[in-house]
């Protein structure tokens, strides 16, 4: 896989391949346009199989802070929770070929969340596991209200923001789960729903 690697600026570029401190991005805040985005963000909280998991941390077990579904070839593990996949339908298919394109990826999976206020999140994390390979491609496809969404150098504490708007396309590629943390935190303003895609592809499936 290559990219065009752009020299580090002050500002992310939009629609191409930009090099980070250990890592690559690609940044697209209107990937698809807003009436596309408000119609596909009806379609996919009508047809996602959404649940609310339990997941087991440090020996305490509690509700996952948002509502979330997997969908691919294999199951999928992380914080001692495993996803047994959906089958994929047309609606998930089209917008993973789509981001095929501008990865250059062939992406086998995908994990949908909704969260469904200010108070659902996701705190900071790695998607650093075995089954995504060592440099794996993490696509982030979001709808509905915007949320902001933090990266954290693990070592140089360097930070990037975003405010990832209906439509907009994020891509972390490279080294970045090696090196960087991310997350999508709580806020006490008022915030109405949001579904985020994460695509990915898992290594050895059938």
């Amino acid at each position: 896989m290559s990219y065009n690697r752009q020299k580090p600026t002050d500002s992310i570029p939009v629609n191409q391949w930009y090099t980070l401190n250990n890592g690559l991005l690609y940044w697209a805040p209107n990937f698809i346009d807003i009436k596309e985005a408000s119609r596909t963000f009806d379609l996919l909280h009508q047809q996602v199989a959404w649940r609310n998991d339990m997941i087991t941390l440090f020996g305490k077990t509690m509700p996952i802070p948002r509502l979330q579904c997997w969908y691919g070839d294999d199951a999928y593990r992380y914080s001692n929770l495993t996803m047994e996949p959906e089958p994929w339908f047309p609606a998930l298919l089209d917008l993973k070929q789509r981001c095929d394109n501008v990865a250059k990826t062939p992406f086998n999976a995908v994990l949908a969340n909704l969260y469904r206020d200010g108070n659902d999140s996701n705190g900071w994390h790695s998607d650093n596991e075995p089954e995504l390979g060592p440099e794996p491609v993490i696509a982030s496809l979001s709808f509905g209200e915007t949320r902001l969404f933090h990266l954290k150098h693990k070592e140089t504490k360097q930070k990037l923001s975003f405010e990832l708007t209906p439509g907009s396309l994020l891509i972390m590629a490279g080294d970045m789960q090696q090196h960087w943390l991310h997350t999508v935190p709580k806020t006490k303003k008022t915030k109405s729903e949001r579904i985020n895609l994460t695509f990915r592809s898992l290594l050895n499936t059938n």
